[in-house]
């Protein structure tokens, strides 16, 4: 018969062992979230019934429902996105699977072309750095100083002067930051 002390060891030692193996098995696919369908949801067994040539933009329709988008400058050009997406802890989603397909339609409605791009076809686009400028944004010292000349008088509301509405010194809503005229220079 084992002493209790020996007991309370294997006890501890057996939770131990499975408080590990619940972690290995935390990194397992059974406790990932499942894919979250986003966009035009389509099957290739869909779009490969379309024929070029002699598909029309009501069998789109009726195969792949409305586009997710057209073209930007030929409203000819229909494009269906579909991604499959999946959360992870602390970060943006993380894409699973991804899939677009583009159709080209004719002037008479017929179906061009189709392609179909994936994820490998994508290209990464870069952000830059350089600030498209404004004219009238800068400033300099004088202009701050000066355009603000004339316009706070607080003794304005005090007398009467500019609010007819009866609200005493707040009632006067003309002024920077009220949507009134603000600095005119």
């Amino acid at each position: 018969m084992m002493p209790q002390r020996s007991r309370k060891i294997a006890n501890v030692r057996a939770k131990c062992g499975l408080l590990a193996a619940l972690c290995v098995l935390s990194g397992c696919n059974v406790f990932r979230p499942t894919p979250i369908p986003r966009g035009s949801l389509i099957e290739a067994d869909d779009y490969n019934q379309l024929i070029p040539g002699t598909s029309t933009r009501a069998d789109a329709v009726d195969l792949l429902g409305s586009a997710t988008t057209k073209g930007a400058f030929d409203d000819n050009t229909w494009i269906y996105i579909s991604m499959a997406t999946y959360l992870r802890p602390i970060d943006f989603p993380g894409i699973k699977k991804q899939q677009v397909v583009v159709l080209k339609f004719g002037g008479n409605g017929t179906l061009e072309s189709l392609r179909t791009l994936s994820r490998r076809d994508a290209r990464p686009v870069a952000m830059i750095s350089q600030v498209t400028p404004t004219p009238g944004t800068s400033i300099n010292i004088l202009q701050q100083i000066l355009g603000n000349v004339g316009r706070y008088n607080p003794m304005q509301n005090m007398m009467g002067g500019g609010s007819t509405s009866g609200t005493g010194m707040m009632g006067n809503n003309s002024g920077p930051g009220h949507f009134g005229s603000g600095n005119t220079l």
